[in-house]
């Protein structure tokens, strides 16, 4: 295996995700199955720790090094368009800043919980940068990408992915900005 997970993943133990497909949410697992890369680890966790900090309390994961993935709306001419951000749990997304300018619409926000799930097929509490709908925009801090290795959801509440950040950067759709997250 060419990455180590044991910074990220705290007292957990992590398996490549390729062998443990079961653990994630459906377009998660085709996402993965596509990328095919060893790197991508996964780990079950309590769905009720699914949230960042509770799961960092109680695994011992640094929150420096799990990332969160939101959904982000604007709209535009009447054209509602979407993106997912990535930034460390340490930090917010900069919606009204760099978000707003990235989407060029006037007013930017997270996406309403059941809009984010629906259009995710994933869980709230769980949505990760793997497997979204291909025309939005991952847009990933430059903190997250350059991190060794990050705890991002698995599309469920009861895993957790961990990945180098630099694999992140290089989903299909992904873009790393400067100043992302605040």
């Amino acid at each position: 295996m060419g990455v180590d997970w044991s910074a990220a993943a705290g007292t957990l133990d992590v398996t490549s995700a390729l062998e443990r497909l079961e653990l994630l949410a459906e377009p998660v697992a085709a996402a993965v199955r596509e990328l095919d890369d060893e790197q991508i680890g996964v780990t079950e966790i309590d769905p009720d720790l699914a949230d960042t900090a509770a799961f960092c309390e109680k695994y011992g994961s640094p929150l420096e090094l799990s990332a969160n993935c939101v959904v982000v709306a604007g709209k535009r001419a009447g054209e509602v368009r979407y993106a997912a951000c990535v930034v460390l749990a340490t930090t917010r997304a900069d919606v009204n800043g760099v978000v707003k300018r990235r989407l060029d619409v006037r007013k930017a926000s997270f996406a309403p919980m059941d809009d984010a799930v629906q259009l995710t097929g994933m869980e709230y509490g769980g949505i990760t940068p793997f497997g979204l709908p291909a025309d939005w925009p991952i847009l990933v801090d430059s903190e997250v990408a350059a991190a060794p290795a990050v705890v991002v959801g698995s599309g469920v509440r009861r895993s957790k992915i961990i990945t180098p950040g630099e694999l992140l950067a290089r989903l299909p759709g992904a873009e790393v900005l400067e100043g992302l997250g605040r």
